[in-house]
């Protein structure tokens, strides 16, 4: 009975904190401008699957394709099992779900092969980032918290994995001194000798056990809590990020209505604004509120694998853009802004701070538009928006662009062209011999 009780205080605790963190994190998004993305559901629906459950976007590198795939499909499906580890940890009891038989005997078996294939993943993932050493890995960007959460998690993975197949191990042994037999268990029973030539007493095996069922949903736990500070938080957010994608063609920029109304007024006098229209007061984009809710669901929800940025071509040319790092620094800002209005009770006080603060012009005017980081984000995470956006500030609110195109803007006034000609000029050539 104390157990169950110190199970249910644990457990109510873990998830006090987790729902107050997920709390934050959707107060922060909804702190973007609204945008309705209620359209077209079955579509959506169908992008969701595909991308978010089907991975079908990673499969462009295979080799990660397949190891996150395993880490993916144990991240699901194990978590049957922590199912039980709940049911077991409320009422007391062992193996719940043993009822079910064969059934069960062949889940256990299958959770085990699982375990077994994320704990080697995981092992393989860090030897790519450390031994390997992809360029990916290795930007300034992932200096510091990035690097080391990466491999938190990957080692939180691995711990938590052999945890559970040590378990499995002690239960087997106590098993065979119970003369009883639940569950397969084809990995964990290599464990076994490791431990049986100390000869332990069932008392002692029953410790080994429950302390290895303690550690293992403890950390589940702790991992839970991590979440919401990770970049591993897109295992939550990549279903909706995804279902919420963009369903337009992706050559398809955003025009500013209030910029085409205001056109529309000057050009021809006679139209008529309606009455619900109000008179734009700011352009573009100058803080992480000035982006739609998405733009922000897109920041929590970057994995960080820097597959944008290995397929942007301004990048290969040593031009200092990350697709990559305009998200992070989209996040960066927006948690500080998060921070700001919880100090100061539910109001965000002028910090004299934005998102250009973290975003050079040279890293906005860098980016030719050409959405590679867009079609390579396995989750549908769109930089480029933010990208733009941001340059609509400078130039229309800030008057702040290079010398080249403040030539062209000049031109496109003057000459109705990109051009530095006469419009009465323009046809001058068909007369040349």
């Amino acid at each position: 009975m104390i157990e169950q009780i110190l199970f249910l205080l644990i457990s109510s605790v873990a998830i006090f904190f987790f729902v107050k963190n997920i709390g934050k994190i959707r107060r922060n998004i909804l702190l973007g401008k609204d945008i309705d993305l209620s359209d077209n559901k079955a579509e959506r629906w169908k992008t969701m699957l595909k991308v978010a459950f089907g991975q079908t976007k990673m499969a462009a590198r295979p080799v990660p394709f397949v190891l996150h795939f395993i880490v993916y499909a144990g991240f699901i499906l194990i978590n049957i099992e922590v199912l039980e580890i709940f049911i077991d940890g409320i009422f007391g009891t062992h193996r719940a779900l043993s009822l079910f038989g064969p059934i069960y005997n062949l889940a256990i078996g299958f959770f085990e092969i699982l375990a077994f294939g994320v704990l080697i993943s995981c092992i393989i993932f860090l030897c790519r980032r450390y031994v390997v050493k992809l360029k990916r890995f290795q930007s300034l960007e992932l200096k510091g918290f990035a690097n080391q959460d990466a491999t938190t998690i990957l080692f939180i993975e691995i711990i938590l994995m052999a945890a559970l197949l040590k378990m499995n191990a002690f239960d087997q042994m106590i098993q065979a001194e119970e003369g009883t037999h639940i569950g397969s268990f084809p990995i964990s029973q290599f464990i076994v000798p490791l431990y049986e030539s100390f000869h332990f007493s069932i008392a002692t095996l029953i410790v080994f056990e429950r302390m290895c069922w303690w550690f293992h949903i403890i950390g589940i736990f702790l991992f839970m809590n991590y979440l919401p500070f990770s970049k591993h938080f897109h295992v939550i957010l990549a279903f909706p990020n995804t279902y919420y994608s963009n369903l337009k063609a992706k050559g398809n920029l955003n025009n500013m209505a209030s910029v085409t109304q205001e056109v529309k007024l000057m050009l021809d006098p006679r139209t008529q604004a309606s009455e619900a229209y109000e008179a734009p007061t700011s352009f573009g984009v100058k803080d992480v509120t000035d982006l739609t809710w998405k733009n922000l669901m897109d920041a929590y929800s970057c994995t960080e694998c820097g597959r944008c940025t290995s397929s942007c071509p301004q990048n290969f040319t040593g031009k200092l853009l990350s697709p990559r790092k305009i998200m992070m620094d989209t996040r960066d800002r927006l948690e500080e802004v998060g921070k700001n209005i919880d100090a100061n009770k539910g109001t965000f006080v002028d910090d004299a701070k934005n998102l250009h603060s973290y975003v050079s012009e040279e890293e906005l005017w860098a980016c030719n538009t050409c959405n590679a980081c867009v079609e390579a984000c396995p989750i549908n995470i769109n930089p480029m928006e933010i990208i733009v956006e941001m340059r609509r500030y400078k130039v229309m609110e800030q008057s702040s662009a290079p010398s080249s195109l403040n030539n062209m803007f000049s031109n496109l006034e003057n000459n109705q062209a990109p051009w530095q000609f006469s419009p009465m000029d323009r046809a001058n050539w068909t007369q040349e011999a």
